[in-house]
């Protein structure tokens, strides 16, 4: 089990599979998560129905089993998914209206690697709370069914084919014309993605697709680009998409083999739906980590913008709680939240495509609506972090740094949740001053929060 002093961190359950994620922790995770997330169906006097699906790593193989098994033996129908993009088995407990869902993956994370995700019915991230009673009930003792009464156990053979059919359902316009390449990471999309975008209307090369269970993220996908890039160039196309793992998340790549990152791609999107009168009450929700360039162009654009803490699971408590229908993170991370309850890399990257082939501009040019301020983040290892926020001195040298750019640039201090570990980010009009300033408030943390 994960030594850490809360089970659950900011995205499931996650560690070294076998390790720290064994199968007997998948299986009691899975038997206490039937019995919280399956209590409104056993109030309502019927068995509790559950959606399992995973990315393509080996160790998924036996974890999934494990889940299964777990949930099978408390009581729970199981329709087994098999390999999906995480975003699929949201949409899936959604549309078969089953009381909750758990994904195995550990999104970008290496082959090694593997996580245990649930969504509650609906397919919405669960909050802190829930996650705290499932962990709380790990050991208790529980009354087995037997009989009729176990769990049965299906495959769901047509879940490729409803999220399929879903992604093009929500797709604005076709994309006849439009050449793209598709990095699929050796991970959950290396099929779906493809032959969706194909079916929209695109031709499509595609890379990173041939998933062997060992090779998942491994020098392709959303965290290693280069191989996209080399490939938008070699075959002429219009744009490259990078999955992650799991494929919540998407980056692009223009014609010219040049990064599209997620702040740009959400400022071109919000874009597109501010024009179709889509961009709910014409707002973008983002966190503090995204570029003051995004902030600038949504101003110029009439876009308002909303920022939370770090992490989608914040961007998307604020959108449910405001229903705003753009959101996301400079990683990747795009929802659209009258299409899906969390980040879909699919639908973000058919999305970009989409508005390529509405306006007929090339991605490069659609890109410029946000210039990217140069950014400096410099992690500021063995410090008091608790103090980052109180100290007089810091405080002081934060807010003169942030006068003196006067409005050109921008500085935040952040504290890392798991680690004795300050960030240190700064962005400013030219990359020499970004590092400059940021260089003195690192020297300011040292001096004033060394251990």
């Amino acid at each position: 089990m994960p030594t850490t002093a809360r089970l659950f961190g900011t995205d499931g359950v996650r560690g070294l599979a076998n390790v720290d994620i064994t199968a007997e922790l998948a299986l009691r995770l899975s038997v206490a998560a039937a019995h919280v997330l399956g209590d409104d169906a056993r109030r309502a006097g019927r068995r509790p129905k559950a959606v399992v699906g995973r990315d393509p790593r080996a160790s998924g193989e036996f974890l999934s089993a494990a889940v299964i098994a777990g949930l099978a033996s408390a009581g729970v129908d199981v329709y087994h998914a098999n390999v999906l993009p995480t975003p699929a088995i949201a949409f899936l407990t959604d549309d078969t209206h089953a009381d909750f869902g758990v994904m195995l993956s550990a999104s970008h994370n290496a082959m090694p690697d593997n996580g245990i995700k649930f969504f509650a019915a609906g397919g919405h991230k669960l909050d802190d709370r829930i996650e705290d009673e499932i962990a709380a009930r790990l050991d208790q003792d529980w009354e087995r069914p037997t009989g009729p009464d176990v769990g049965r156990v299906v495959t769901m053979p047509d879940g490729h084919t409803r999220y399929i059919s879903h992604l093009l359902t929500v797709l604005p316009n076709r994309l006849n014309g439009i050449k793209v390449v598709i990095d699929g990471a050796h991970g959950a999309a290396s099929q779906v993605s493809p032959e969706v975008f194909r079916l929209a209307g695109a031709e499509v090369y595609e890379i990173g697709t041939e998933p062997d269970g060992l090779n998942i993220n491994d020098g392709y996908g959303s965290t290693h680009l280069d191989h996209l890039k080399a490939a938008v160039v070699a075959r002429g196309a219009d744009l490259g998409i990078a999955h992650d793992g799991d494929a919540d998340r998407c980056l692009a790549i223009d014609h010219t083999g040049t990064e599209v990152d997620g702040d740009q791609i959400m400022a071109i999107l919000a874009v597109s739906l501010k024009s179709r009168g889509a961009l709910a009450q014409d707002t973008l929700v983002a966190t503090v980590m995204s570029n003051l360039g995004l902030l600038q162009a949504m101003e110029r654009e009439g876009v308002a913008v909303r920022q939370t803490a770090v992490g989608d699971r914040y961007v998307l408590e604020d959108m449910r709680a405001s229903s705003y229908s753009l959101g996301g993170e400079q990683s990747g991370h795009v929802i659209f939240l009258d299409h899906g309850t969390t980040g879909d890399g699919v639908l973000t990257g058919l999305m970009l495509a989409a508005r390529v082939a509405e306006t007929g501009k090339p991605l490069a040019e659609l890109a410029t609506v946000m210039r990217r301020l140069p950014q400096v983040l410099i992690n500021v290892k063995g410090v008091d972090k608790a103090r980052v926020e109180t100290d007089d001195e810091l405080k002081a040298a934060v807010k003169a740094e942030e006068e003196a750019l006067a409005g050109s640039g921008r500085v935040l201090l952040r504290k890392s949740g798991t680690e004795p570990v300050v960030r240190v980010m700064v962005e400013a009009a030219e990359q020499e001053q970004a590092q400059a300033v940021a260089d003195r408030l690192v020297d300011v943390v040292k001096a004033r929060l060394s251990l």
